[in-house]
């Protein structure tokens, strides 16, 4: 998973993190977050924080997580950024979030953005000299996770799902966090498999496939597949049950799926369904999945 689809999916599980970061408490707290294309353009937002439409005063912010080098990055945001306010016209005024793994990343070229850099539009979050208190939401401490280093990462990690553990009472998001938790940690240390981080950080209740999302759809893509096999054989029939599974999680999850995508999944071999099973409950919207069927 890439460092971005992280942070995305922790704003859509955490929408609360955004104010966190920036220390602000919103007049309205039912924000959404959401990805946004700009017609007719190559542009797309990755991350945009709306309140409510009757709500006018509340800012929009737009945050991009930055986590490569790249000299002409404020040329792309600030014009990601107006070609939104071209197209949609918001009533509200705005606010840009850049979120950094560390000063040295912050390369782009400011010359002609000096002006909104210095001011109270723009924000700029440096992830190493994050600090959360011991108090701090577990939101933000899974930020700090990102970016601590991996001989290091354990402990944290281990913090993080005791915390999860005792303090955490919903059940739906106590499975979120623990799903997000070695989901990151797996990115730190690649080395490991899923289920040797869940253990080296006290996971040990819950497996990725036995979430209900998981559960609710299995069986029946199970039987199916079974159904098919006895017709076409056991290979198949294995086959038919991996893209019958896989198809029915992706309609729960984004809802309908366009025929391309439905006939390229039906066109992988056993052995990538099995690897797109398991990534299935990364994907945070639809065109994570189109790239991921891209390089498979």
């Amino acid at each position: 998973m890439k460092t971005d689809s992280l942070f995305y999916r922790l704003f859509q599980t955490f929408p609360p993190l955004l104010f966190d970061l920036l220390k602000f408490t919103p007049v309205n707290s039912n924000y959404k977050f959401k990805s946004v294309e700009i017609k007719q353009t190559a542009f797309r937002l990755d991350g945009v924080f709306s309140p409510p439409e009757n709500d006018h005063n509340s800012p929009l912010f737009f945050v991009e997580v930055q986590f490569q080098t790249d000299k002409l990055f404020y040329h792309r945001f600030f014009s990601e950024i107006f070609l939104y306010l071209r197209q949609f016209d918001p009533p509200n005024p705005w606010q840009g979030v850049v979120i950094y793994p560390n000063r040295q990343t912050d390369t782009g070229k400011t010359f002609h953005y000096d002006f909104l850099l210095a001011s109270s539009r723009v924000h700029r979050i440096y992830l190493d000299e994050l600090e959360p208190p011991a108090n701090a939401p577990i939101s933000l401490k899974l930020l700090k996770l990102i970016v601590t280093p991996a001989d290091k990462s354990a402990v944290l990690a281990q913090e993080i799902a005791k915390e999860t553990y005792g303090e955490i009472t919903q059940r739906p998001l106590q499975l979120q966090l623990i799903d997000l938790l070695p989901t990151i940690m797996v990115y730190k240390l690649p080395i490991l498999s899923r289920e040797e981080i869940q253990q080296m950080i006290g996971i040990t209740d819950v497996d990725l496939k036995q979430t209900r999302f998981y559960q609710d759809v299995f069986a029946e893509g199970q039987q199916e597949g079974k159904q098919q096999g006895k017709q076409e054989g056991k290979q198949e029939g294995k086959q038919e049950e991996g893209v019958s599974i896989v198809l029915r999680l992706l309609k729960r999850q984004f809802g309908s799926l366009d025929s391309a995508i439905e006939t390229r999944i039906r066109g992988l071999k056993l052995s990538v369904i099995e690897m797109l099973v398991d990534q299935l409950l990364d994907f945070t919207d639809i065109s994570e999945l189109k790239i991921w069927l891209e390089d498979h």
